[in-house]
């Protein structure tokens, strides 16, 4: 009698085995695969720079931590209006105003430059700007962003006081500011600022020309284009604490595509910090207040490619 052999050989298994096997590893190293990028995307190990601590390089009256990227140029209008309780003779301030144009320029990612020319007393100023430390997470993390600042200033208005000499180097004041920011949410951010002011010149010799202070500032994300801010300057005990009072401002950062327009309103007509610091004169719950705005727009003159 004829009998059909049976197909369950052991090479015939052998080769079932093996297409078996050939299908589901490719699906095996793929999911590793996956698994190892995923591992990657949540180390918490991996080390990495916070970045956009502040959107802008200015708070309100004050600089922040941020410079602009290497070979970025920011070009920035800051206008300010006079009080809002000037009256309507001077329809609440917008008869009066102050401007300041400027530019500043990133020689690195960490190095910037600046100039600007303020209406207030036709003021010349310059600046130096440099990102110290830099905050991280992950492995050994930073915990906080550190920016140096340093600026000078010159005054070019004429002055009539003919008993008294104005030399270049009486016109001159300078700025240093230590600013320390921390980004504790993707939504919050706080930022401290010891600040020296000194004076080449003062009127009265119980003036001081160096005047210290304590400055901080806020920004809290309210929507994904739209972010509340805030600063205020603490002058230390002493003749300019006794004349002049605090420097306080609030307001709003608002993304538009390829700027940020800010708008505040702040008891400090001045938009630089031989203004601001040292020479604020209104009382911002008594009606003092100048409404303004600052436009900002950001130019690639180098790119890093």
């Amino acid at each position: 009698m004829y009998m059909r052999r049976s197909i369950s050989s052991p090479l015939f298994t052998g080769l079932i085995l093996a297409a078996l096997f050939g299908l589901t590893n490719p699906a095996r190293a793929q999911n590793d695969l996956l698994g190892d990028l995923e591992k990657q995307a949540t180390d918490p190990l991996k080390r990495e720079v916070v970045s956009a601590t502040f959107k802008g390089t200015h708070v309100i009256n004050s600089q922040s931590i941020e410079t602009p990227g290497k070979g970025t140029l920011d070009f920035l209008i800051q206008h300010r209006f006079g009080t809002l309780n000037s009256g309507a003779y001077e329809f609440f301030g917008l008869d009066q105003a102050v401007l300041r144009l400027s530019f500043e320029y990133g020689l690195t990612d960490r190095l910037a430059i600046g100039v600007g020319r303020s209406s207030q007393e036709k003021t010349f100023d310059g600046f130096l700007k440099y990102k110290a430390l830099q905050q991280t997470t992950g492995s050994r993390p930073m915990p906080v962003s550190v920016t140096l600042f340093a600026s000078s200033a010159i005054t070019t208005l004429k002055f009539n006081e003919p008993a008294v000499e104005r030399t270049t180097a009486s016109r001159v004041d300078y700025s240093y500011q230590v600013l320390i920011a921390r980004k504790f949410s993707p939504g919050l951010s706080v930022q401290l600022m010891p600040t020296l002011i000194h004076r080449n010149y003062v009127a009265q010799s119980t003036m001081q020309n160096d005047v210290y202070a304590m400055g901080a500032a806020l920004r809290q994300k309210l929507t994904k284009r739209l972010a509340l801010t805030a600063d205020y300057y603490y002058l230390l005990p002493g003749n300019t604490a006794d004349t002049y009072r605090n420097a306080l401002g609030v307001g709003v950062d608002i993304e538009t595509g390829g700027h940020v327009f800010q708008l505040h309103l702040t008891n400090s007509r001045g938009m630089i910090e031989k203004f601001f610091v040292p020479q604020t004169d209104g009382n911002f719950f008594d009606g003092d207040i100048y409404f303004g705005f600052t436009v900002a727009r950001s130019f690639t003159i180098k790119s890093n490619l």
